[in-house]
């Protein structure tokens, strides 16, 4: 049996992150074996968001295809980048009018990969509505690609599973990101989509969700002002690979890890 492997990334959190993600993705690739790189970047910039100078070094780190989330558009200087670039994605379910897109077709070794980007909208800021957008997507894109990836950036898992099992018989390859905590829960959903509620994070191990804790702990039990600033430190580095059968179309294997300094 032939496969196709992707290795996704969760959310980058902050300079350390990309500064260890240098060292490590090119031999984690291949080590193994990935095809497609997929990471999810709207963190990866100081203070906040993504802007061109991060989402380069990503590429450069050897990352294929930027997903984000609800902090993309934070910095302005982004949004010529999201404009220029054609696999950095933006949240499908945007304003039309916003700056970037929120999906890509990638050729790789032979074959097109969609790529989709979608957020929640359970605790989330306000959006249309994902079902709607993957629908459209899906449709624009038929007879385009030999596998669909889709990233959905949500809070709540239950919502993140809702949108992978609508999906499910389109879908290769689902997984959720934003709470930069992996979840245990890999699977394969319908005999096809592989799935995992959330990638986890790449960040700062003595943190909360990548950034200095003393903020975290101000803002939430004091409820007093805060910079939240990233923070510094030994960094860990959550990652899911997914194995895609290419004669079928269909996951068949589902494997999270990490790996630290």
């Amino acid at each position: 049996m032939k496969t196709f492997k992707i290795l996704a990334i969760g959310d980058i959190a902050g300079p350390c992150a990309l500064e260890y993600l240098s060292k490590i993705l090119w031999r984690t690739r291949e080590k193994y074996g990935a095809d497609l790189v997929i990471a999810n970047g709207e963190n990866c910039a100081e203070p906040n968001g993504i802007d061109r100078i991060s989402g380069e070094a990503l590429f450069d780190c050897g990352v294929d295809v930027i997903t984000t989330g609800n902090h993309v558009f934070r910095k302005s200087s982004a949004h010529k980048f999201l404009d220029d670039e054609d696999y950095v994605l933006r949240p499908l379910n945007f304003p039309s009018q916003n700056p970037g897109h929120g999906d890509c077709i990638i050729k790789i070794n032979g074959y097109n990969v969609l790529v989709m980007n979608v957020m929640g909208q359970v605790y989330m800021d306000c959006v249309s509505c994902p079902f709607e957008a993957i629908e459209k997507c899906l449709e624009r894109n038929k007879g385009k690609y030999d596998f669909a990836v889709l990233d959905v950036h949500a809070e709540a898992t239950g919502e993140k599973k809702t949108i992978a099992y609508s999906f499910a018989e389109e879908l290769s390859v689902c997984f959720g990101t934003h709470t930069h905590v992996q979840t245990n829960d890999p699977q394969i959903l319908g005999g096809k989509c592989g799935f995992i509620s959330d990638l986890g994070m790449c960040g700062a191990e003595e943190s909360i969700l990548g950034v200095k804790k003393e903020a975290i702990i101000s803002k939430i039990r004091y409820k007093l002002p805060s910079k939240f600033d990233f923070a510094q430190g030994k960094i860990i580095c959550d990652m899911v690979l997914f194995e895609i059968n290419t004669d079928t179309g269909s996951c068949v294997s589902v494997k999270n890890f990490r790996i630290g300094e």
